[in-house]
């Protein structure tokens, strides 16, 4: 399977665990791919609204570029809707980050798996 198969199905699962929370949630093909600033999941429950950048990793770290969180920020604006990133380590559940959570690189941030159980919540705590 490639990566771009993995992402895409570890974003239908999440969408599938807000759905089956009572909550709506879209996945925005494309996102990453254009020039526009996108999140990858739109997730709502009348009350607030989650932009959510999607990640996994087999590794105990994933890092971002400043860019990829600049544009989540910015899509996240437009849409009144707060910014989160959801990460998938290897063998645990899903963690949503706050993106002021996130460890400043020289390129970028960083999120590890330390970190996300940490500072992280998880889907029945963000729901």
């Amino acid at each position: 399977m490639s990566r771009k198969s993995k992402g895409i199905n570890a974003e239908r699962d999440l969408i599938h665990k807000f759905w089956a929370a009572g909550w709506c949630a879209v996945r925005i093909a494309g996102s990453g791919s254009m020039k526009y600033p996108s999140s990858d999941i739109l997730a709502t429950n009348k009350l607030r609204k989650l932009a959510i950048e999607c990640k996994t990793s087999k590794e105990k770290k994933k890092y971002f570029l400043k860019e990829e969180v600049k544009q989540l920020k910015e899509f996240s604006d437009f849409f009144s809707a707060e910014p989160w990133i959801a990460i998938k380590f290897e063998r645990e559940p899903w963690f949503f980050i706050n993106l002021e959570d996130m460890e400043k690189t020289r390129m970028g941030f960083l999120v590890s798996l330390e970190i996300a159980r940490i500072k992280g919540l998880l889907l029945e705590e963000i729901i």
